[in-house]
Protein backbone atom coordinates (compact mmCIF):
# COMPACT_ATOMS: atom_id res chain seq x y z
CA UNK A 1 0.00 0.00 0.00
CA UNK A 2 1.45 3.34 -0.98
CA UNK A 3 0.72 6.45 0.94
CA UNK A 4 1.26 10.05 -0.02
CA UNK A 5 2.21 12.15 2.95
CA UNK A 6 2.04 15.89 2.52
CA UNK A 7 3.24 18.03 5.36
CA UNK A 8 2.14 21.58 4.88
CA UNK A 9 4.90 23.97 4.01
CA UNK A 10 2.68 26.66 5.44
CA UNK A 11 3.76 25.85 9.02
CA UNK A 12 1.05 28.18 10.16
CA UNK A 13 2.36 30.82 12.45
CA UNK A 14 -0.53 31.03 14.88
CA UNK A 15 0.80 33.40 17.45
CA UNK A 16 -1.00 35.16 20.21
CA UNK A 17 -0.77 38.91 20.09
CA UNK A 18 -1.22 41.28 22.96
CA UNK A 19 -1.97 44.85 22.03
CA UNK A 20 -2.03 47.58 24.55
CA UNK A 21 -2.81 51.18 23.91
CA UNK A 22 -1.66 54.00 26.10
CA UNK A 23 -2.50 57.63 25.86
CA UNK A 24 -0.37 60.36 27.25
CA UNK A 25 -0.89 64.05 27.69
CA UNK A 26 2.84 64.67 27.42
CA UNK A 27 4.59 64.87 24.05
CA UNK A 28 6.97 62.02 23.21
CA UNK A 29 10.62 62.40 24.16
CA UNK A 30 12.89 63.69 21.39
CA UNK A 31 14.51 61.01 19.23
CA UNK A 32 17.95 61.89 20.60
CA UNK A 33 16.77 60.99 24.11
CA UNK A 34 15.37 57.60 23.07
CA UNK A 35 17.61 54.56 23.08
CA UNK A 36 16.63 51.51 21.05
CA UNK A 37 15.74 48.48 23.14
CA UNK A 38 18.01 45.50 22.64
CA UNK A 39 16.35 42.11 22.53
CA UNK A 40 18.20 38.92 23.34
CA UNK A 41 18.95 36.58 20.42
CA UNK A 42 16.33 33.90 20.07
CA UNK A 43 17.01 30.29 19.18
CA UNK A 44 15.41 29.11 15.94
CA UNK A 45 12.64 26.82 17.21
CA UNK A 46 11.93 25.70 13.61
CA UNK A 47 15.44 24.41 12.88
CA UNK A 48 14.86 20.88 14.19
CA UNK A 49 11.80 20.22 12.02
CA UNK A 50 12.69 21.82 8.69
CA UNK A 51 13.54 18.43 7.19
CA UNK A 52 9.78 17.66 7.18
CA UNK A 53 8.93 20.38 4.66
CA UNK A 54 7.80 19.19 1.27
CA UNK A 55 5.96 16.29 -0.30
CA UNK A 56 7.01 12.74 0.32
CA UNK A 57 6.15 9.50 -1.43
CA UNK A 58 6.22 6.75 1.14
CA UNK A 59 5.49 3.06 1.41
CA UNK A 60 4.13 1.39 4.53
CA UNK A 61 6.62 -0.94 6.18
CA UNK A 62 4.91 -2.18 9.34
CA UNK A 63 2.56 -1.64 12.24
CA UNK A 64 -0.66 -3.38 13.20
CA UNK A 65 -2.68 -1.37 10.63
CA UNK A 66 -0.56 -2.35 7.63
CA UNK A 67 -2.95 -3.48 4.92
CA UNK A 68 -2.12 -6.26 2.54
CA UNK A 69 -4.08 -5.77 -0.67
CA UNK A 70 -4.82 -8.69 -2.96
CA UNK A 71 -7.38 -7.04 -5.27
CA UNK A 72 -5.81 -4.98 -8.03
CA UNK A 73 -8.73 -2.51 -8.08
CA UNK A 74 -8.25 -1.46 -4.45
CA UNK A 75 -6.72 2.02 -4.23
CA UNK A 76 -6.26 3.56 -0.81
CA UNK A 77 -5.84 7.33 -0.76
CA UNK A 78 -5.11 8.97 2.55
CA UNK A 79 -4.48 12.68 3.00
CA UNK A 80 -2.79 14.19 6.03
CA UNK A 81 -2.37 17.81 7.01
CA UNK A 82 -0.15 18.83 9.89
CA UNK A 83 0.12 22.45 11.01
CA UNK A 84 3.02 23.31 13.29
CA UNK A 85 3.00 26.58 15.21
CA UNK A 86 4.72 28.27 18.17
CA UNK A 87 3.18 27.49 21.55
CA UNK A 88 1.63 30.41 23.40
CA UNK A 89 4.82 30.69 25.46
CA UNK A 90 6.82 31.03 22.24
CA UNK A 91 9.54 28.70 23.53
CA UNK A 92 8.22 25.43 22.10
CA UNK A 93 6.27 24.21 19.11
CA UNK A 94 2.84 22.62 19.00
CA UNK A 95 0.95 20.97 16.15
CA UNK A 96 -2.52 20.04 15.06
CA UNK A 97 -3.21 17.15 12.69
CA UNK A 98 -6.18 16.63 10.36
CA UNK A 99 -6.90 13.83 7.90
CA UNK A 100 -9.58 13.01 5.33
CA UNK A 101 -11.16 10.52 7.77
CA UNK A 102 -12.07 13.26 10.28
CA UNK A 103 -9.28 12.70 12.81
CA UNK A 104 -7.98 15.74 14.70
CA UNK A 105 -5.02 15.41 17.08
CA UNK A 106 -3.25 18.13 19.09
CA UNK A 107 0.46 17.55 19.70
CA UNK A 108 3.39 18.92 21.68
CA UNK A 109 6.50 18.90 19.47
CA UNK A 110 10.03 17.92 20.49
CA UNK A 111 13.30 17.38 18.65
CA UNK A 112 15.28 14.94 20.80
CA UNK A 113 18.21 14.85 18.33
CA UNK A 114 19.07 16.23 14.89
CA UNK A 115 16.93 14.69 12.15
CA UNK A 116 14.29 13.46 14.60
CA UNK A 117 10.99 15.06 15.57
CA UNK A 118 8.37 13.64 17.93
CA UNK A 119 4.74 14.76 18.10
CA UNK A 120 3.13 13.63 21.37
CA UNK A 121 -0.52 14.08 22.33
CA UNK A 122 -1.55 14.99 25.87
CA UNK A 123 -2.03 11.85 28.02
CA UNK A 124 -4.56 13.72 30.19
CA UNK A 125 -7.05 13.90 27.30
CA UNK A 126 -9.73 11.20 27.13
CA UNK A 127 -9.09 8.26 24.83
CA UNK A 128 -5.81 6.98 23.42
CA UNK A 129 -2.54 8.90 23.53
CA UNK A 130 -0.76 9.27 20.19
CA UNK A 131 2.90 9.56 19.24
CA UNK A 132 3.98 10.47 15.71
CA UNK A 133 7.74 10.26 15.04
CA UNK A 134 9.81 11.17 12.01
CA UNK A 135 13.48 10.48 11.40
CA UNK A 136 15.51 11.72 8.43
CA UNK A 137 18.68 9.79 7.63
CA UNK A 138 20.64 9.49 4.38
CA UNK A 139 17.87 11.09 2.29
CA UNK A 140 15.16 8.76 3.61
CA UNK A 141 12.37 9.87 5.92
CA UNK A 142 10.98 7.18 8.24
CA UNK A 143 7.77 7.64 10.15
CA UNK A 144 5.90 5.81 12.86
CA UNK A 145 2.43 6.43 14.29
CA UNK A 146 1.84 4.82 17.68
CA UNK A 147 -1.10 4.58 20.07
CA UNK A 148 -1.38 3.92 23.79
CA UNK A 149 -4.78 3.04 25.22
CA UNK A 150 -5.59 4.40 28.70
CA UNK A 151 -5.10 0.96 30.29
CA UNK A 152 -1.72 0.37 28.58
CA UNK A 153 1.75 1.38 29.74
CA UNK A 154 3.50 1.04 26.36
CA UNK A 155 2.81 2.47 22.91
CA UNK A 156 1.82 0.07 20.11
CA UNK A 157 3.00 0.77 16.57
CA UNK A 158 -0.07 1.37 14.43
CA UNK A 159 1.64 2.31 11.17
CA UNK A 160 5.24 2.62 9.95
CA UNK A 161 6.48 3.97 6.63
CA UNK A 162 9.50 5.35 4.82
CA UNK A 163 10.18 7.20 1.63
CA UNK A 164 11.92 9.98 -0.17
CA UNK A 165 11.11 13.59 -0.94
CA UNK A 166 9.35 14.09 -4.29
Amino acid sequence: MKRRIALSAALALLTACAVSAQTSTQPPAPASAQTPAKSPAKADSWAGIRFLLGSWKAKTTGGVAQAQVSASYFDCQHSDLLYVYPASTGAALEAIYFDNEGHIIHYAVSTPKPGTVVFLSDPAQPGPQYRLSYTFLAGVMSGQFEMKMPSQTEFTSYLEWNGKRQ
